[in-house]
Parts: structure tokens; sequence; C-alpha cells
């Protein structure tokens, strides 16, 4: 999975937020992230945070993707399969839930494809809940990085399943005796990743763009 991030601001430029930590002087960095999708299954984020009515359900975000594309989401330890065909999603329900940044879905196609994200960077105090067992997170803040330098936190015993698109299979890492099995991958913008937690779990960071 590859992305092209530009956050259009005064003061960020193409590189954005995505790779640069510099002062800017916003309130808002609106823009778009390009992430490119290979055959096969992606596990993606929506990077920004679409504020225009009903923008971040999964059927207005993955609008342009072509027919027999599918969209997987985990809920409650399940999967809902999300598909397109004859240009609409289905089931209904489905493809109106919502994709909000610090989360992820399962996205998978017949050939290469690009998604357009369009919307705002998260500020604030951003909040993630991680529950018990398997969920599948993002960080909330577009940029590259492993977890930890993005504010995650593991607890005693978590694992963290990252998945390869080019091999289709995970990269499982755990977190015993107050360390890592092996270094964490980094995280492109707009990827996620699974974590299987022991406990309950928040993943929090604050951040602005004009700080």
């Amino acid at each position: 999975m590859r992305t092209k991030t530009l956050l259009l601001t005064a003061a960020l430029s193409a590189a954005g937020i995505a790779t640069s930590m510099a002062q800017v002087y916003s309130v808002n960095a609106v823009g778009y992230v390009n992430t490119t999708l290979v055959p096969g299954f992606n596990l993606i984020s929506n990077p920004l945070n679409n504020t225009e009515t009903n923008g971040n359900q999964i059927q207005v975000l993955f609008n342009g993707l072509p027919d027999g594309s599918s969209v997987y989401r985990f809920v409650n330890g399940a999967y809902e399969i999300i598909t397109k065909d004859f240009g609409e999603w289905a089931p209904a329900a489905g493809a109106a839930a919502t994709l909000t940044p610090g989360s992820g879905v399962f996205v998978r196609v017949q050939g290469t494809n690009v998604v357009t994200f369009v919307g705002e960077v998260p500020q604030g105090t951003l909040t993630t809940t991680i529950p018990a067992g398997f969920s599948i997170v993002s960080s909330q803040v577009p940029q590259e990085g492993t977890p930890t330098a993005l504010g995650y936190v593991p607890g005693e015993g978590d694992q963290l399943y990252f998945f390869t698109e080019a091999t289709q299979a995970y990269d499982i890492i755990s977190f015993e005796f107050g360390e890592f099995s092996k270094p964490l991958p980094t995280l492109a913008v707009g990827e996620a990743f699974f974590v299987r937690a022991v406990a309950p779990s928040t993943w929090t960071r604050t951040f602005n763009v004009n700080g």
C-alpha cells in the first residue's frame, strides 16, 4: 500500500503532516490522501475526517472503486462484508456505516486502484477505544511512524498483527515483559493493523497543527 498526502493550508507543504512536524499557523488542516490498493486484501484506515454530510460513510469513501470490490468491517468478532455491484454498495446498513479516523477495514479489489480520502486532520485530544480481544485500529493523526511513535501504548500480553499486502499474510508481534518480540514496522499514512488486547485500553494522543 502506498499513499500520497497533500494538506491544503497556508503553511503546510505538499509533504504535509505525514512527514513533517514543523510549526504551522492555521486552525484547520484540510486536504487529501491518495491510498493505492493492490489486488487482493488491503488493511487500511480513513486518515482524514470528512465533515461533509455522510462524508465518512463506507459507500461515500469507496464510491470510486469498481464493481466487484468489497469492504470487510470487523464487528463483534466477525466480518460484515459490503460489496459493490451494479454501481451500488450492499447491504444498505453496512454501506451507510461510518469509518472514522482511528479504526480500519479490509478492502478487497481485483486490480490496482486508488482511493482518495478528503477531509480535515483530527486535532485536540484524540482517543481510540481498544476493547479486549481483536480489533482493527489506526492512528487518528495522518502521519507515518511506528504505532508507539504515534502514541499507542501496549498492554502486557497484547499482540499486534500487521498485514502485508505483498504476501497477503500477517506479521505478528507480541508485547511481553515490557518489550516487543521484534521491532515494530513503520505504518504508512492510512494503514491500519489488528490489536489482540488482553484488557480494554485507549489509544490517546493530543495533537494540534499549530503545536
